[in-house]
């Protein structure tokens, strides 16, 4: 594929609008669409990927969408898939909400000239049980214009996405993939993306996946799944781990139950009979399926031997990924505000150190203060990305490295950096979602972010003549790129001798 330029892609953001008055129509392999145009940006939003998951198909593995005669309108967006209220968390789009709600939205260049123009597919974040592809944050637009083709998806959440029981496990046919429904629908739309790529002008030979958080963490799952193997073709994992491990489908682990253990524990508090029937379990309201809300670090994370067959950590090491370019990276105060004392996983992730571990690493953040407020950010995030880089660099792949240390002035919270999910906006170049006064820094940030990721996704490489170089994580080992209040830099790992206690420690107890 000829890599998009930077002229063209200049040409394109300064394309005049397009007009509103008729709606651009493509034809995909289910039928004919008719999306909308603005700003020289066509959008094609609500296109169905997969059979709605509903009755019979409730935790079964996605079936193909149905064909429709005539246009169908793309013009809006389809339901959020089930989930707990948002709380204000703009990376969920609006209401309605339904478990019919396996859709994707498309944004491409009304001009897209002659060449097949790089795809980025965003899976979000929300710990497998919020978020959608609908929000706008999520838009589109703003990468489109720099000439890439922007699809954006739904995925199953929750109990309806990452759920087994025994009861479902003897209607499966063998060899059927089970539990890990989100990820078998983030699949289908990665095929859908392949069979349909170029009837928005995207090339299906060059495919970005990119996630934050749990869609980061998604993005590295992709990448050790077999049945994902081909469909992408590089990688961004923005805060997505590294060192979770997955329960069982059937096999009890100390301390860590079987998906099976936990969905017939879910049921029989839900007042089901102790051996509910595959129709008693589909028969429970979605919103019952809720309470309690399933933890992404305990309930969310399955190995089930078809989709998944390994943890991420173990198939890096081994060099059983997909052999991509890969951006990773994490912020510089991700969770500041949980503490190694706190309550629920997160805040439970020193409970195995020794006492000589614990003091060594209290040495190492300066005392106690420090050490609850980065701990947990390091444990969960920075260590583990590091440790991704590393494996993945040594098995002879492209890897880049960065940090994300941009902190509006308004910003409201006493994090002392950048808190998590915060690169978002400054990813999208969309800044006016953020709902508070943004500056001209980042204005500057976001152009920056939005540049090295398009380019990314064009050549498999994020640097061009007009910007910092980003070092090859390979070819300087422990350099990264930060991005701070006063530009991009590259520099060697901050803190990394704390991060050398936590590796130390994580090897012990492997």
């Amino acid at each position: 594929m000829t890599p998009v330029s930077l002229f063209a892609a200049v040409a394109l953001m300064m394309s005049p609008p397009q007009s509103d008055g008729t709606a651009p129509v493509v034809r995909v392999e289910q039928g004919l669409l008719a999306g909308a145009a603005d700003g020289g940006v066509e959008s094609y939003k609500g296109v169905p990927f997969a059979a709605p998951p509903v009755g019979p198909l409730r935790w079964r593995m996605p079936r193909p969408p149905e064909i429709w005669g005539g246009e169908r309108s793309a013009a809006d967006y389809g339901a959020i898939c089930i989930q707990p209220p948002s709380n204000g968390d703009p990376g969920v789009g609006p209401l309605p909400m339904s478990e019919d709600c396996l859709t994707l939205n498309v944004w491409t260049p009304a001009d897209r000239g002659g060449d097949p123009l790089p795809v980025m597919v965003w899976i979000h974040g929300g710990g497998y049980n919020n978020g959608s592809g609908t929000a706008g944050l999520y838009d589109g637009a703003n990468l489109a214009r720099r000439g890439v083709v922007v699809v954006t998806i739904n995925y199953r959440l929750g109990r309806l996405g990452f759920f087994d029981h025994p009861a479902l496990a003897a209607e499966r046919a063998p060899g059927e993939p089970a539990a890990n429904y989100g990820l078998m629908d983030q699949i289908v739309a990665l095929e859908w993306v392949r069979d349909n790529a170029a009837a928005f002008g995207g090339d299906a030979g060059n495919v970005t996946i990119f996630g934050e958080s749990a869609g980061g963490a998604a993005v590295t799952q992709l990448m050790v799944a077999p049945s994902a193997r081909g469909l992408f073709h590089r990688a961004v994992v923005q805060s997505g781990m590294g060192r979770q491990r997955s329960a069982e489908l059937t096999l009890d682990r100390p301390g860590r139950p079987s998906a099976q253990s936990l969905g017939r524990a879910w049921a029989r508090g839900a007042g089901l009979p102790a051996e509910a029937t595959t129709d008693e379990l589909r028969a429970v309201p979605a919103e019952r399926l809720l309470s309690p809300m399933p933890a992404f670090y305990s309930d969310n994370l399955i190995i089930d031997g078809v989709v998944l067959t390994e943890d991420v950590a173990e198939a890096f090491a081994a060099g059983r990924q997909a052999p991509v370019p890969l951006i990773l990276g994490a912020n510089s105060a991700e969770f500041w505000w949980i503490r190694p004392s706190d309550a629920g996983a997160y805040g439970r992730t020193d409970d195995a150190m020794t006492e000589a571990e614990y003091d060594a690493l209290l040495a190492a953040y300066g005392g106690a203060e420090g050490y609850d407020q980065h701990v947990v950010s390091d444990l969960v995030f920075n260590e583990p990305g590091r440790n991704l880089a590393r494996l993945h660099a040594a098995a002879g792949h492209p890897t880049y490295l960065y940090r994300f240390d941009v902190v509006p002035e308004s910003n409201p919270e006493p994090s002392g950096g950048a808190t998590h999910a915060s690169e978002r906006p400054y990813v999208f170049d969309n800044l006016h979602t953020v709902g508070r006064p943004m500056g001209g820094r980042d204005a500057r940030a976001a152009t920056a972010m939005a540049d090295y990721w398009t380019t990314f996704a064009a050549r498999g490489n994020p640097n061009a003549p007009d910007r910092p170089v980003w070092p090859e994580f390979g070819a300087e080992p422990d350099r990264l790129l930060e991005f701070t209040n006063e530009g991009a830099v590259a520099k060697p790992i901050p803190d990394a001798a704390r991060l050398d206690l936590i590796e130390a420690f994580y090897e012990r107890i492997r």
